[in-house]
């Protein structure tokens, strides 16, 4: 999505490789002779430049263009990577929608728009997913920047149909003149799950007139589909679109069932007969998730998909497969997350697919650390039957692995897209005395704003959020976690966590889930913000901590500015036995959790640099030290709920600049608390006023931008940083 990355991202599609890497073996290859050429005009799709092209095709030329673009799917998917299973599944669906409907007059509203590749081939942008030098080009989500096909930008999910609405509603007070004619909003993909979908549901009955609901049914979240809708959506399957009870007409909706939901001349007829209908109606779509990808069936036993080749044998290059309606508990099969060998069906690995190559790359910081905090939990269940992990959905992109969640059983559940729900249960757990872990990406946390205030905040709920992918990255505009910090350290009550290492973050886990009771267990809901890129490559690479090397104290000495050169960790204790990090807390109290640790004690210069910038204060010391000989005090703050006063009253003392560095948004977020402490702490003597030096991001989208260059704009390279520094002198 999701996207979110998993997208989700979950991921997003940030991930532009040119080309397979070197000696790497392609897990499918594409026969050259489908395959189609950017500007070769033997193949369709090199001459699709709008839907209209689409309309000018003979019926029987339909299925050779959904084969084509299945090919064209199959090879970006190896080059670039991205949502690559979901529009497998929908490449008849759309082909079919533009066939028949008229956009953009006609408006087709794309949920969470990770569905939407196809679509953007259709619609003037082919070049995009077939020259690898024009991949850039397009974002992985719908972007009315890049085309008036597209109606908005979206990156999230469920809000299709409240999307629709809105446009049929305008569409209606303003008759003929609206220039608006069908408005189509296609959901499906895990997105139904969503609460905003079962509101816009609810509006579209009571509003009327023209809407048409596409229901991408692929029988698929992002991992496997949770709740209690799905039992009845698989009876509707079953039966051909009659079961009773019928979730749609419930609503008071009128209902249409495609069973071929990858036959695209059944899908052109369903479409025609619901064109210009004078009422919402929902197609319910049949649709195989990576159609397209090997069709080999999984068995139980199985821990990674198979890679034989692809053949297209059939019209459009789908597969028959078995690999539905698996029995097993989370309704997909075992493939267990292998990012880069997809395949048919019940496949939780086909929603983000990595390009060949980041094939045999160590995992990245989500996989890294959601494993890390896996492992910590769970040898305390058998203890702690109220510990509970919460994922709403994407529980792979974030290291919540298959087989853990096998082991975990009922210790685990998944809510689907549902991050609202997923804040606002994990608060009745905590209610009831349990200890709730809620882990997803930093900005579908976004999502559940106000149950963070209401629900956990209020209530002073003992809720552990685990918020993966804050910060600054390369990338969407709709994936972006550079606003964490600026939401979470400013709803009251929240203690939010900012480790710079696996010994701290297991530290801070361990204090934030401690029991109900327990001695100086946190009081209320804890955020701890999942280190990043720069923090596990410090970790992998101990120079890239050049003051520390990566190795501080076990205790603080203190909560002022200590006299050695290195101090807090928490009192934490870690053992690696087996491959599992086992974290003991000991007297890891409220205030040592939030005291900060200075790591270097020096003059002149104190640089703070908070969670993944921590790194970045450390080579910005070690440079003012080579260059300039001057010792900065290093200091690595922990968290960002509150300011340590102690340590900043230290400062006053022979230092006549404070820098402050993050990762995320500059205004609203922590840095200007800094600032702030000393505009509001003024004392007489000016020489103890200590001038401040904010670095952080500007409030703005960016898209797709890579993370080197965001530092250079936000001036947060060593270079920057430093000249910024002495220029002051």
């Amino acid at each position: 999505m999701r996207s979110a990355s998993g997208n989700g991202f979950d991921s997003s599609d940030s991930f532009a490789v040119s080309g397979a890497a070197e000696g790497t073996t392609r897990l499918h290859d594409i026969p050259p002779s489908i395959t189609p050429s950017h500007g070769d005009d033997s193949h369709l799709l090199s001459r699709i430049a709008s839907p209209a092209d689409v309309k000018a095709l003979a019926p029987d030329e339909l299925a050779e263009l959904c084969r084509e673009i299945r090919a064209t799917l199959l090879a970006y998917g190896h080059q670039h990577g991205g949502h690559i299973g979901s529009n497998l599944g929908m490449v008849e669906a759309t082909v079919a929608l533009h066939r028949v409907f008229d956009s953009p007059r006609d408006r087709i509203v794309f949920d969470v728009s990770h569905q939407s590749y196809v679509h953007k081939m259709l619609t003037g942008r082919a070049a995009a997913y077939l020259d690898p030098d024009r991949f850039s080009e397009v974002t992985g989500f719908t972007n009315p920047d890049e085309s008036k096909h597209d109606q908005f930008v979206l990156g999230h999910t469920g809000t299709s149909i409240s999307l629709a609405c809105g446009l049929a509603k305008t569409r209606d007070m303003e008759g003929p003149n609206s220039g608006i004619g069908n408005v189509i909003a296609v959901i499906g993909d895990g997105s139904l799950s969503s609460g905003v979908a079962f509101e816009g549901l609810n509006n579209a009955a009571e509003q009327g007139g023209n809407l048409i609901i596409v229901f991408n049914d692929n029988e698929m979240s992002i991992a496997g589909d949770f709740g209690g809708m799905y039992g009845p959506l698989a009876r509707l399957r079953a039966s051909g679109g009659t079961a009773q009870p019928n979730l749609f007409n419930a609503f008071g909706l009128d209902y249409r069932y495609v069973e071929a939901g990858n036959d695209v001349s059944a899908l052109v007829a369903a479409f025609e007969e619901v064109r210009d209908i004078d009422h919402p109606v929902v197609v319910h779509i049949h649709t195989l998730k990576g159609a397209g990808y090997d069709g080999e069936e999984t068995h139980a036993d199985r821990q990674t998909a198979s890679a034989s080749p692809v053949s297209f044998d059939s019209p459009t290059g789908v597969h028959p497969t078995d690999n539905v309606n698996h029995s097993e508990p989370w309704h997909s099969d075992h493939c267990n997350l292998s990012d880069h060998e997809p395949h048919e069906g019940q496949c939780e690995a086909s929603h983000w697919q990595n390009p060949d190559a980041a094939i045999g790359k160590p995992d990245d910081p989500r996989k890294h650390y959601g494993k890390m905090a896996m492992a910590a939990l769970e040898p305390r269940f058998a203890a702690e039957p109220g510990l509970v992990v919460i994922s709403p959905a994407t529980p792979g992109s974030n290291g919540i692995t298959h087989e853990f969640r096998e082991r975990a059983g009922a210790h685990y559940v998944d809510t689907g897209i549902t991050e609202s729900h997923a804040v606002a249960y994990a608060a009745g757990i905590a209610r009831a005395g349990g200890t709730p872990v809620v882990a997803t990406t930093a900005s579908f946390f976004q999502r559940a704003y106000d149950q963070f205030f209401q629900e956990m905040s209020l209530n002073r709920s003992r809720v552990t959020v685990l918020d993966f992918l804050g910060g600054l990255s390369g990338s969407d505009n709709t994936h972006s976690g550079a606003y964490d910090v600026t939401m979470f350290s400013n709803i009251p009550g929240v203690t939010m966590l900012v480790p710079t290492s696996a010994r701290d973050y297991l530290a801070d886990l361990a204090w934030a889930t401690a029991p109900a009771g327990s001695a100086d267990a946190p009081a209320g809901p804890a955020v701890i913000r999942v280190p990043g890129e720069a923090i596990l490559a410090a970790e992998r690479d101990a120079t890239l901590l050049p003051v520390t090397g990566g190795q501080i104290a076990d205790r603080p000495q203190s909560a002022s500015l200590p006299a050695s050169a290195s101090s807090a960790s928490g009192g934490i204790s870690a053992a690696t036995v087996r491959g599992t990090v086992s974290v003991t807390a000991q007297h890891a109290g409220a205030r040592h959790m939030l005291d900060w640790r200075v790591n270097q004690t020096g003059s002149q210069v104190a640089i703070i640099g908070l969670g993944n910038a921590y790194p970045l204060a450390e080579q910005t010391a070690a440079a003012l030290s080579d260059d300039y000989g001057i010792t900065a005090t290093v200091i690595d703050p922990r968290q960002c709920t509150s300011l340590d006063s102690d340590v900043l009253e230290s400062l006053r003392d022979g230092h006549q600049q404070v820098i402050t560095l993050e990762d995320g948004q500059l205004e609203g977020g922590w840095g200007e608390k800094v600032t702030a402490y000393y505009a509001n702490h003024h004392v007489s003597d000016g020489s103890r006023n200590p001038h401040v030096l904010n670095f952080g991001a500007a409030k703005e989208f960016t898209d797709r931008v890579p993370l080197g260059e965001l530092n250079e704009r936000y001036g947060l390279t060593v270079e920057q940083v430093t000249e910024a520094i002495t220029r002051c002198f």
